[in-house]
């Protein structure tokens, strides 16, 4: 559900910044507000308080972002809140901002590796991840999870290669269980 409504309120900021033709000042001014909602995570608890009211709600977000961010942002965030969406409002941000860096030819990968690469390792996997796409420009986040074993786990948006010796490992303990149990039948 997150996930549609997240979709649904992005597409249509999205389309209001292609219909002002401002989706770069708008990628600059969501990512920075982006940031400003991280690093004030109380505003987050405020607004997802039930016993403040949505017009209290609408009022403090006008106070906070007036002349701060645009007025087609603020006015945004303030349809999310009368809406009871606010709660996903960085599902929202961050679908407009990949729909922008989409369009933009821009993609973003996420690496999982089972131990931290070498600069020269991580540069060997964004030529090969780059070639295999359709970007012109890919940013790769690196991540590190010793679970793994070995190998890689590589997303895409909502594509996913995972190479690592854990997923083998299940996948052939999944199949040896059902050839011990199509043996004893």
């Amino acid at each position: 559900m997150a996930k549609l409504v997240s979709k649904t309120y992005g597409e249509a900021l999205y389309e209001l910044a292609k219909e002002k033709k401002s989706e770069g000042a708008m990628l600059e001014e969501v990512t920075a507000l982006k940031k400003v909602l991280e690093d004030n995570p109380e505003l987050a608890e405020v607004m997802a308080n039930p016993r403040v009211s949505k017009e209290e709600k609408i009022d403090l977000l006008q106070r906070i972002f007036e002349n701060r961010i645009s007025d087609d942002l603020t006015s945004f965030l303030c349809v999310l809140a009368e809406k009871g969406r606010y709660g996903e409002v960085n599902g929202v941000l961050d679908y407009f901002s990949e729909r922008i860096r989409e369009d933009e030819g821009i993609g973003t990968a996420f690496v999982t590796t089972a131990f931290p690469l070498k600069d020269e390792k991580k540069k060997e996997i964004h030529d090969k991840i780059l070639s295999g796409t359709k970007y012109r420009k890919l940013d790769v986040i690196y991540s590190v999870d010793e679970s793994l074993i070995g190998g890689m786990v590589i997303r895409i948006r909502d594509r996913v290669v995972d190479s690592s010796i854990k997923t083998r490992l299940e996948n052939m303990e999944r199949e040896l269980h059902s050839v011990l149990l199509s043996a004893q039948q």
